[in-house]
């Protein structure tokens, strides 16, 4: 069943496209993008379907208005960042400014919206998950052209370091920034309170940092194989 956003959450909008962008945020976010229905947005908005065709002709249509509204002002945060760092001499600083430059506006970005950053990170978590091919479509017009952009400086700044490796590297800090965000919880839990996984500044940090030494680690064809088991035939 699909959890409709109470009327608290709904509340307060400033207008009805607003509301419906709010309402279908949280109910992707909740519960994807395939088990949402134009009707279900509309009655969870206040509003009635056409309204919601009026102002988005689509679901599609309502789900990258979405990805823009956040991730127009994150990408570009992104890119004034990496530009920065991409003026860095020295190859190790260039290499953490770079990383900075890809997480900080995470954490941040859509902080001034409903919900703010970790719930569009939560959808974002979900839709990758889906394997919706709109949302595939829609996040790859969205990313791909500044995740270029990131895995280059980051070649650039490790050259002996195999692009396609970079890749597997960048992929992976996509899904701590991810869980970062969306269960900061579970820092706080398993460090028995030591640590709180609610506090970005050093949730950054920690990001940044654990990223930066995976990056550096020795390429895959570089690295010393470790010792194998002998295989052991089962004979029946």
């Amino acid at each position: 069943m699909v959890r409709k956003p109470t009327n608290k959450e709904t509340a307060r909008k400033p207008n009805m496209r607003e509301a419906i962008l709010a309402a279908a945020e949280e109910l992707f976010a909740t519960n994807g993008f395939n088990a949402v229905s134009v009707r279900d947005i509309a009655q969870a908005a206040g509003a009635n379907p056409g309204s919601v065709t009026y102002h988005f002709k689509t679901k599609d249509g309502l789900l990258l208005e979405i990805y823009r509204r956040h991730c127009g002002p994150m990408n570009l945060r992104r890119s004034e960042l990496l530009a920065a760092a991409k003026r860095v001499r020295d190859l190790q600083d260039r290499l953490e400014a770079v990383v900075r430059a890809y997480v900080v506006p995470a954490f941040t970005s859509g902080s001034d919206l409903a919900g703010g950053g970790a719930r569009f990170t939560r959808l974002r978590a979900v839709m990758s998950a889906e394997g919706n091919e709109v949302a595939r479509k829609i996040i790859a017009q969205t990313f791909d052209d500044t995740s270029h952009a990131f895995i280059d400086a980051i070649h650039d700044s490790l050259p002996h370091i195999p692009r396609t490796d970079i890749v597997w590297r960048s992929h992976f800090l996509l899904g701590a920034l991810y869980y970062s965000l969306v269960t900061p919880d579970r820092v706080s839990r398993l460090s028995r309170g030591e640590a709180d996984g609610n506090d970005p500044a050093n949730a950054i940090e920690q990001l940044v940092q654990a990223t930066v030494a995976a990056f550096q680690a020795p390429a895959l064809d570089q690295a010393v194989p470790a010792k194998r088991r002998p295989v052991v035939s089962s004979k029946t």
